[in-house]
C-alpha cells in the first residue's frame, strides 16, 4: 500500500468537510439507561416489554426501523436517529441544528414520545455515567454483528474494556470547522479541556452495584479499556499537528473489523495502513475506519467531543452551550487557545490522574479544575447570544455551589441509592415554566 497516498486520501476528507462560518451546527448524541423504576436494573432488549418492544411501539407511532436481520436495532424519524449501544443503551441524536433551542425541540418531543411508553412498563430512562445497579456480567450484549467483533476483540485487551461497551453513557457533542487552522485551534482546545470537561460533568458514583471510591469513573474505565484506540490522540499538542497526523493515528492503529458498506470482516490485530487501500475504497469503508477509533476527542467529518458523562436535561444542554460558546465565538475560542497552546500531552495525562483521586478538587498545573471550570464557563457566556444564555444557567448553578454531579449524589447518598440518582432519571413531565419549556424533577 502506498503510505502517501494513503494519508492523502484521508486528509482529503477531511478537507471536503470543511464549513463557512455561516453553516456551522452542533450535533449531539444523547445515551441513556432504560432501568426497571422499583428496582433499578437494567432492561434487556430482549423479551416481554425489552427494549426492542419499546422500540417497536415507537415504530408503530411513525418511526422508521432499522433492522439487522429480525432485529429491531435502531429507528428514525425527520431529524431524530434512536440507536442502541451494545448494552441496550439507548441513544438520542438529532441531525446537527444550528440552534440549541431546536436541539431541546428535537429532544423532548422524543422524550415526551417515550416515557408515557416506558412508565406504562414502571420504566425510565437514566442519564448518568455508568449503570448503577446491574453488573456487567448479566448485560446481555445487543445481537448486531459490529458489537460481536469488538466484543471478542476486547476480550484481550484493557480490563474494562466490556465496562466500556455495556455499561456506560455519555454525550458526546459534534462541532465544524472552516479551515485546517481552526480544526486544529479547536481539536487541541477539546483535548486540553479532556480532564476538566471529564470531571465538570461526572455523573458515575455507583460502580457495579456499589460506591465507587475514587472519582471519573468513566474516565478511568475509558483509559483501562484500550490503548491503541482510546485516552489523547497521540502528537495532538505537537506543532505539526494537523490533518495529516490525525490520519497518520488512524492508519497506525489496529480498526478491529472492517466495513465497506456490503461486507464485514474480521481484521484482528492489522493496522489500518496494512488493510486501506487507497487507490479503490468506498466512502463507507474510510468512515468506517474513522468511527473504530474512540479517543477523547476525534475527527470525522466534524470534531466529536466524548469526554462527558451522560447527564439529565436541562445540564445536557448546559454542556452544550459550553462548548458552543468556547468554539463557536473567534474570540473565545483565540482566548482559550492562548491558555492552552503550550501544553503537552503529560500536563494533561498528569491531570487526568489528578482528578481520579480528587475530582474537581484535582490540579491542572497550577489551578484547580474546579478554577478552570469555573473560568471556561464565564468564557462561553461571553460567547452565547442572549437567546442561548439561558441554557449554561444550570451549570453556572452547579459550579458556583463547588458541584459536579457526583457530588450531587454524594450529597443525597444517605437518603439511598434509589433517591440519590432520582434527579437523573426523565420521567417526571412538568409543564410549563417562564420559558415555557418542560423540565424534569
Amino acid at each position: 500500500m502506498d503510505y502517501n497516498k494513503q494519508v492523502n486520501e484521508i486528509v482529503k476528507y477531511f478537507k471536503s468537510h470543511e464549513k463557512i462560518e455561516e453553516d456551522f451546527k452542533i450535533g449531539i448524541e444523547f445515551e441513556h439507561f432504560v432501568i426497571d423504576k422499583d428496582t433499578l436494573q437494567t432492561i434487556s432488549y430482549y423479551g416481554k416489554d425489552g427494549v426492542e418492544e419499546t422500540l417497536k411501539e415507537l415504530e408503530t407511532q411513525g418511526w422508521e426501523g432499522s433492522y439487522e436481520g429480525d432485529y429491531l436495532l435502531g429507528l428514525n424519524s425527520n431529524n431524530k436517529v434512536i440507536t442502541l449501544e451494545p448494552g441496550s443503551q439507548l441513544e438520542f441524536s438529532v441531525k446537527p441544528q444550528k440552534n440549541i433551542e431546536e436541539i431541546e425541540r428535537e429532544y423532548l418531543g422524543f422524550l415526551q414520545q417515550i416515557i408515557p411508553i416506558l412508565e406504562r412498563k414502571n420504566q425510565g430512562l437514566i442519564a448518568i455515567g455508568y449503570h448503577p445497579e446491574t453488573r456487567i456480567n448479566d448485560i446481555k450484549i445487543l445481537p448486531k454483528k459490529r458489537y460481536s467483533y469488538m466484543f471478542e476483540y476486547f476480550k484481550n485487551k484493557g480490563i474494562h474494556a466490556h465496562n466500556m461497551m455495556k455499561g456506560t453513557a455519555s454525550l458526546q457533542v459534534a462541532v465544524d470547522y472552516k479551515s485546517e487552522e481552526d480544526y486544529i485551534k479547536k481539536f487541541k482546545i477539546a483535548n486540553a479541556l479532556s480532564p476538566v470537561l471529564y470531571a465538570m460533568f461526572d455523573n458515575g458514583f455507583y460502580f457495579e452495584g456499589q460506591r465507587w471510591n475514587k472519582h471519573n469513573l468513566r474516565a478511568y474505565i475509558w483509559e483501562n479499556c484500550d490503548r491503541d484506540r482510546s485516552g489523547i490522540v497521540k502528537g495532538v499538542f505537537d506543532k505539526d499537528f494537523g490533518y495529516e497526523k490525525y490520519a497518520e493515528y488512524i492508519l497506525n492503529g489496529p480498526p478491529i473489523f472492517m466495513d465497506d458498506g456490503k461486507n464485514m470482516y474480521s481484521t484482528g490485530n492489522k493496522l489500518v495502513k496494512e488493510i486501506f487501500n487507497p487507490e479503490n475504497y468506498s466512502i463507507e469503508e474510510l468512515e468506517h475506519m474513522l468511527t473504530m477509533f474512540f479517543p477523547d476527542v476525534r475527527t470525522k467529518k466534524y470534531i466529536e467531543i466524548r469526554m462527558i458523562d451522560a447527564i439529565p436535561y436541562p445540564l445536557n444542554l448546559a454542556a452544550v452551550a459550553l462548548l458552543k460558546g468556547i468554539l463557536y465565538d473567534k474570540n473565545n475560542l483565540n482566548k482559550v487557545y492562548e491558555h492552552i497552546k503550550d501544553l503537552t500531552i503529560d500536563d494533561v495525562e498528569k491531570t487526568k490522574i489528578s482528578i481520579f483521586n480528587k475530582g474537581i478538587d484535582g490540579k491542572f498545573k497550577d489551578k484547580s479544575i474546579y478554577e478552570i471550570g469555573k473560568m471556561i464557563m464565564e468564557i462561553a457566556k461571553a460567547g452565547l447570544n442572549s437567546d442561548e444564555l439561558r441554557y449554561i444557567l444550570p451549570l453556572e448553578k452547579m459550579i458556583m455551589e463547588k458541584k459536579n454531579p457526583y457530588e450531587i449524589i454524594r450529597e443525597k447518598e444517605y437518603l439511598g441509592k434509589k433517591e440519590s440518582i432520582n434527579w437523573c432519571i426523565l420521567n417526571h413531565l412538568v409543564e410549563g415554566n417562564e420559558h415555557g419549556r418542560v423540565e424534569f424533577n
